[in-house]
């Protein structure tokens, strides 16, 4: 099975930009979200896991909300990109290697995953190591 190519944009135009599917489905829930939070993984979380799942723990992490908007994210070709690079903050003690990034509900707590995947090359954060994902980064829907 598989979606067609314009059912995958407007899936990903109804998550991340809060953009209608025509008859199918709206975003006019009585409270729905007006941003997605990303997180920094230090392995895969996995389609079991959610959003605490192997997550970040320098100090002063936290994970940064993006607007459901198309000046939070870019959606063309069946994938998915920030706007804007996503900026966390800034370690100041403690150690990760960043080996992947989420999409989630929540700004904090085990909220549900929505998407994903590797960051390449990995961010080894230490003390003073402001980790970002680019506007390269991106989420296919396929």
């Amino acid at each position: 099975m598989s979606k067609g190519n314009t059912y995958e944009n407007d899936l990903l135009k109804l998550i991340f930009n809060a953009t209608a599917i025509a008859n199918i489905a709206d975003n006019a829930g009585s409270s729905p979200l007006t941003s997605l939070y990303v997180s920094l993984h230090t392995a895969d979380p996995g389609e079991a896991g959610d959003q605490t799942t192997s997550e970040a723990t320098y100090t002063s992490y936290a994970r940064v909300a993006v607007a459901r908007t198309s000046g939070g994210f870019t959606v063309t070709g069946n994938s998915v990109s920030p706007a804007a690079d996503i900026v966390f903050p800034a370690a100041t003690a403690g150690t990760n290697t960043i080996t992947h990034f989420a999409i989630g509900t929540a700004s904090s707590g085990a909220g549900k995953l929505l998407y994903s995947g590797t960051v390449t090359p990995n961010i080894s954060v230490s003390s003073g190591v402001t980790p970002r994902l680019t506007t390269a980064s991106t989420v296919t829907e396929d």
